[in-house]
């Protein structure tokens, strides 16, 4: 058994209904974190933590409540490196699967976007969210499920 926490400050909309359904059907102790209030609805499983509007607030409390095998959902890589370094894991809002093998360079690659921006380059930015994204968080959330939750 695993405990699932999201990082709510940014969590889409679009993917509320497709956790909220995984999280009811498997009886997944859930953890919402933000630094306002966020809802993926009612539930019995799913415990809100409001936390400080300091940066990274959520973030550190995650770290902090995780426990080996955890599934963190973040689209925050540094939290996501933290979260592997933990032996948990860590999806993306898209469907990612973060891992040992891929954290590193996803990590080294938001820092060097960072870095440019930093540097008064103006970069685009993350394409909006769309249902295709949706569609592959669910696929990738369900693999893990049945991967680590013998569903």
């Amino acid at each position: 058994m695993f405990n699932l926490y999201v990082d709510g400050d940014a969590f889409p909309n679009l993917l509320k209904p497709i956790l909220l359904r995984s999280i009811e059907r498997l009886s997944i102790k859930t953890y919402v974190l933000a630094n306002k209030k966020i809802s993926l609805g009612k539930s019995h499983h799913i415990e809100y933590i409001i936390v400080d509007t300091l940066a990274d607030e959520a973030d550190n409390k995650i770290v902090e409540m995780l426990q080996k095998g955890d599934l963190v959902i973040t689209a925050d890589i540094p939290l996501a490196d933290r979260v592997i370094s933990k032996n948990a894991h860590a999806i993306d809002h898209r469907g990612e699967l973060y891992s040992v093998d891929n954290i590193k360079q996803y990590l080294a690659m938001r820092n060097l976007m960072e870095s440019i921006r930093d540097s008064g380059e103006i970069t685009s930015g993350p394409k909006p969210f769309s249902q295709k994204d949706a569609e592959l968080f669910a696929n990738q959330l369900n693999s893990f499920l049945i991967k680590h939750y013998k569903v």
